[in-house]
């Protein structure tokens, strides 16, 4: 007799062979007839207003189709972060754009667009269109933008898009009670997602007379509300398609493109439109990682007791309000999850710029606040001589903690483990203990460790909603269909995995496919917050309970037996009491499909809100040298150890966090955008912004602290977004460690290393 053991196993991603031989088909790989190609026409300045268009000669260009000025579609105002909608109006979304514009908030602001029958048309049209302007000041900074003379960015709201305050205690007298009082000014930097597959769509009308849009989108479900809305029609009317999508790390968690390439399509008649952004226009003009300073301090006795936080929080939005304030504004509860204190005080502000949109990217904020915090713990473990592991994890949170700020029951929360696993997986002590002769001379080393926890999805401040729905299919395989959205993370190997061993049949007897159509596959609101393993797994376990039950009734009926002696295993039908085998899934399904008197196809359908969730942690810890000649970091060594629930696929996990790490490498050594003071980004190609490839990588050590998580529908909690949060300030720290010298700004790329080197030097470090 087998088993129904497929969780937890490696299996080989659905999707692997397609995308190795190139036969996996992305939206720019479908052919369309008659296609048009759409360009954007992009403001030259960051801030004002356009006066006046010359398109005459622009229309003359071969090829020209139409040229589409803001008035020219719908004025609707409307928001592009994709979160689900709410039926209480002031929990939405700030609605702050329309589809094109003539008030210019950001450089490369939608202020035309033009539609050929060729892209190089499209091109040559765009370049020949004059815009005459007016010209406003230029808000690189909140700073800048928060002035007393400061000009509005949008009229109708104050340039503070949201502010917040919570946290519990009295600080002021939980401070006075500390015997030291660490206070520290911290930056992160404009990080780009940089995703390999760059946004496009196609739209176009269907025989039905609505709207199609074909497009790389990470929500499928919200995105077709967003098109609505913006285009001016009912959400029945637009149907989204999402085929393989080339990665999209939150960045395609904002409709960026799909409500003009609809309108496009819309302007010519339904005729289909397609709209590629280049690499430069992805780079410069989709979504950010939020730049945020952080104003913290935090009060610790001389035994390593915490006494206070307070963390001002000043968050940079660029031109529109996007994702808002939910970044900046989450970080007080997170802290308090992962640190005991007496009183913490958490408060935020969200500030409009004229710089590119921050929006969502991959864990939300977490990296931001983790570097503020883990950097300032780390400093003050140094305060006291104690060792930032011993200090960590005399502060822990403990298993079971009560966090009133989220209202959350940290169940099997083992961030201690985490480091404890760490210490002797990294062979911390020895490391530290060898990295003493290197404290001196060109190339010094040191080692750092920073720790951070994570929710798994949104509830309670979110809607967690998901749906599944599962068809038995004549040989005995099951189809299985979702909402949710595969955007290269695997989580639809993971779910299928799931459906397998819930039902009791092997993985491949489940059949995926690389479409999600929101006229076909069942509600989810797609991709984000570490999620869909969670979620969307509530669900599809939930659709292979009712599959199977039904599966079980039918075969009792069949064979004259009882259905709680019977099983499916391996896919058979199995009489317990004895092992013997009845028969075969794919006789009960031939039985349903073509049986004279019984047959009835056999499905089932799941939705579930799912009310609770769960708390993931982990730790990262990294060892680096520094050249104190040129301010170059060469990153020797680095682990991360995650407490992530049960692993449902080992081999994909790896992927995941190994992936994370290179993207939080990249975030703490090298990454960010520049802009001039004229708001005009400086960097934005793939020579300039500096990646990391795998030739600047280390070896990506981790490991798991893996148990069964009770409330995971398989034991399992968080993982996609984790491995990028603390990476980064593991390295700052291991760099204070290696040079003796806090840089409390991100990347620590070697200018900044340098600067700060040499300021030191100078006996000048504070105006570094």
């Amino acid at each position: 007799m087998g088993t129904n053991e497929v969780v937890g196993h490696s299996e080989q991603r659905w999707d692997a062979i397609a995308k190795v031989k190139g036969q996996a088909q992305f939206t720019g790989d479908f052919p369309f007839k008659n296609l048009l190609y759409g360009k954007i026409l992009r403001s030259t300045i960051a801030h004002g207003r356009v006066e006046s268009y010359d398109i005459s000669e622009a229309e003359k260009v071969p090829g020209v189709v139409k040229i589409l000025l803001p008035e020219d579609l719908p004025q609707n105002k409307y928001s592009t972060a994709g979160h689900p909608w709410t039926l209480i109006p002031e929990k939405q979304d700030i609605r702050d754009r329309t589809i094109l514009t003539r008030d210019v908030r950001v450089y490369g602001d939608d202020i035309g667009a033009v539609i050929a029958k060729s892209e190089l048309a499209a091109i040559k049209a765009l370049e020949k269109i004059k815009v005459t302007y007016k010209e406003y000041p230029v808000y690189i900074t909140p700073q800048q933008a928060m002035a007393d003379d400061a000009r509005r960015i949008h009229e109708e709201r104050d340039n503070v898009l949201a502010s917040s305050k919570v946290g519990f205690g009295d600080v002021d007298k939980s401070m006075a009670e500390a015997d030291y009082i660490i206070r520290e000014n911290l930056s992160t930097s404009v990080q780009q997602h940089v995703h390999m597959e760059n946004q496009i769509a196609v739209a176009y009308q269907d025989a039905d007379q609505r709207w199609t849009c074909v497009s790389s989108t990470q929500i499928p479900h919200i995105c077709r509300r967003i098109i609505a809305q913006a285009v001016g029609v009912s959400w029945s009317k637009i149907r989204v398609k999402k085929p393989f999508i080339g990665g999209g790390f939150g960045n395609k968690q904002d409709a960026v493109v799909e409500p003009l390439v609809v309108a496009m399509s819309m302007a010519c008649n339904g005729q289909p439109v397609q709209l590629a952004l280049t690499r430069e226009e992805s780079i410069a003009y989709t979504r950010t990682r939020h730049a945020i300073d952080y104003n913290f301090a935090i009060g610790v006795k001389k035994d390593g007791t915490i006494t206070a936080i307070d963390c001002d929080v000043i968050s940079n939005q660029g031109g529109y309000a996007s994702h808002g304030h939910a970044i900046g504004g989450k970080g007080g509860t997170f802290i308090n999850a992962i640190y005991k204190m007496d009183s913490l005080r958490y408060t935020a502000k969200t500030v409009y710029t004229n710089i590119a949109t921050a929006g969502a990217m991959r864990a939300y904020g977490m990296p931001q606040v983790v570097f503020a915090l883990e950097t300032v713990m780390d400093d003050a473990a140094d305060k006291i001589g104690m060792d930032p592991i011993d200090f960590r994890m005399m502060n822990r949170r403990p298993d079971g903690f009560y966090n009133a700020m989220s209202n959350v029951k940290q169940i099997n929360f083992k961030v201690g483990e985490c480091l404890e696993k760490g210490r002797k997986e990294f062979e911390w002590d020895k490391k530290m203990a060898a990295s003493k002769q290197y404290k001196t001379g060109v190339k010094r080393r040191g080692l750092g460790v920073a720790a951070f926890s994570f929710g798994t999805a949104v509830y309670p401040f979110g809607l967690e909603v998901a749906g599944a729905r599962l068809i038995l299919m004549p040989d005995g395989c099951f189809k299985l269909m979702l909402g949710s959205t595969e955007i290269g993370q695997g989580a639809d190997t993971a779910l299928s995995q799931m459906a397998a061993e819930a039902i009791g049949v092997p993985f491949k007897n489940i059949i995926r496919d690389s479409f999600t159509d929101t006229d076909i596959d069942p509600y989810d609101t797609g991709a984000y917050a570490s999620r869909q393993s969670y979620v969307t797994g509530f669900a599809v376990k939930e659709a292979a309970e009712k599959i199977k039950a039904k599966i079980l009734t039918r075969a009792a009926k069949m064979y004259d037996v009882r259905t709680e002696y019977i099983d499916i295993i391996d896919g058979n039908i199995i009489y317990m009491p004895d092992g013997e085998r009845l028969a075969t899934l794919e006789d009960i399904a031939m039985s349903s499909y073509f049986d004279m008197k019984d047959g009835k196809t056999i499905t089932a359908y799941s939705s579930v809100n799912i009310h609770q969730t769960t708390y993931a942690s982990g730790c990262t810890l990294a060892e680096v040298e520094v050249d104190m000649e040129t301010g170059r970091v060469k990153l020797l060594s680095i682990m991360n150890v995650h407490d992530s629930g049960k692993i449902i696929n080992p081999l994909i996990a790896n992927g995941q966090v190994e992936g994370g790490m290179a993207m939080s490498i990249g975030y703490g050594l090298s990454e960010g955008i520049r802009y001039s003071k004229e708001g005009r980004p400086l960097n934005n190609n793939l020579l300039d912004y500096k990646l990391p490839t795998t030739m600047d990588l280390p070896k990506l050590e981790h490991a798991f602290v893996e148990t069964d998580d009770p409330l995971g529908p398989f034991g399992n909690k968080s993982l996609g977004e984790n491995p990028t949060v603390s990476p980064a300030p593991a390295i700052r720290n291991a760099v204070k460690n290696a040079i003796g010298i806090g840089i409390n700004t991100l990347p620590l790329s070697p200018e900044n290393v340098y600067e700060h080197i040499q300021a030191q030097q100078k006996g000048d470090v504070q105006n570094v």
